[in-house]
């Protein structure tokens, strides 16, 4: 689930390109699933799995300590421990992605894998994200995404 969820929030860090100061790709990540299982499990369904998800990252990233899911399911705290993107840098390959994000989302997408099934989770982030963040990549397990 790692490597997918760097490449979803590599994907939003370059979707989110633009001249004016925007949210982090971890945020935006989020933010996008926040929105798509709210329709499907509502808001206080997204909360107690995104909680449980941040309470699973948190193990391998204290850092994620002052992080927390508010009652309509928002991801508050994120921004003091996550730095902004350089698009260049990213592109050069020399400034990753947060570890603590990439955590939180890979523990959120293996919530999701878990509860939802392969089938499930792959449709949800698929329509999530049309543009092909998700195309042609594989599962830890080797399956096709």
């Amino acid at each position: 689930m790692r490597d997918l969820a760097q490449r979803l929030l590599d994907y939003e860090a370059f979707a989110g390109k633009t001249s004016e100061p925007a949210e982090s790709a971890t945020l935006r990540v989020y933010e996008k699933l926040r929105q798509e299982l709210g329709e499907f499990a509502g808001v206080a369904g997204f909360q107690s799995l995104a909680s449980r998800a941040l309470a699973l990252a948190r193990t391998e990233a204290p850092s994620l300590s002052t992080a927390r899911v508010a009652a309509d399911g928002s991801l508050q705290g994120l921004g003091e421990i996550e730095h902004q993107f350089d698009i260049d840098k990213i592109g050069a390959g020399e400034f990753p992605a947060g570890e603590g994000g990439i955590i939180l989302i890979a523990c959120l997408l293996g919530l999701l894998h878990l509860l939802l099934g392969e089938t499930l989770t792959l449709r949800l982030l698929r329509a999530t994200w049309q543009g092909g963040a998700v195309d042609d990549r594989k599962f830890e397990n080797g399956r096709k995404v």
